[in-house]
């Protein structure tokens, strides 16, 4: 898994695309100049395009693509994963993703810290430095919890959490070095584990 250094070196200029929380943040990032950023709080089908048109600049002037694939918002996520599809089968390049509650734990660099995001049905995506994402009940969870602002939620609050900013160019500059990056082929939002199907026969209503 390489770090945002190396990213940089090998593919820019990058262009970093996030719709996990509430507000779009699309960065244009290159190596030795400061990050160009654009935020929008429209819906991501707009949002994206707004922050691009601010930023003046074109899906084929990247080198790469980098994505948060989650947790967070799923319509959001998979609204920039269609258009990587498309701007990738345009034009091919690289894509790269990684996982928000993983950038705000490195940015807090604090392993006691557990960072959660609503994961529906009374559980919580919930991840701490050096460990593995996870879903967990809300009686289960442990010790001090943060969630990212901008992240919705459904299920009340757990007790004492606290909120984080989830603002990109204040959190990238303090993981340049974390591998937190993962090669994808096929953008998507991220799943603890993959959908399953009940088979229904259907059958017709008959009177008593």
């Amino acid at each position: 898994m390489p770090n945002l250094r190396q990213l940089l070196a090998a593919h820019a200029p990058l262009l970093l695309i996030d719709a996990a929380s509430a507000r779009i943040q699309v960065g244009l990032l290159r190596a030795g100049t400061p990050a160009r950023w654009a935020s929008s709080g429209e819906e991501s089908g707009v949002g994206v395009f707004r922050c691009l048109d601010e930023l003046g600049v074109q899906p084929d002037e990247a080198g790469a693509f980098v994505f948060c694939d989650g947790p967070g918002s799923v319509l959001g996520i998979r609204t920039v994963a269609m258009a990587l599809r498309t701007w990738t089968m345009l034009k091919p390049r690289p894509m790269f993703a990684y996982h928000s509650l993983a950038l705000v734990a490195q940015a807090i660099g604090r392993p006691e810290v557990h960072v959660i995001a609503d994961a529906r049905r009374d559980t919580w995506h919930c991840l701490a430095m050096g460990e593995p994402l996870r879903r967990v009940p809300t009686g289960e969870l442990r010790g001090e919890l943060i969630m990212p602002d901008g992240f919705r939620h459904w299920t009340p609050l757990p007790e004492g959490v606290a909120r984080s900013p989830y603002i990109l160019a204040e959190l990238l500059p303090r993981v340049q070095e974390q591998d937190l990056f993962r090669v994808v082929e096929t953008p998507d939002a991220f799943l603890h584990e993959e959908p399953s199907y009940v088979t229904w026969t259907p059958q017709i209503h008959r009177a008593p």
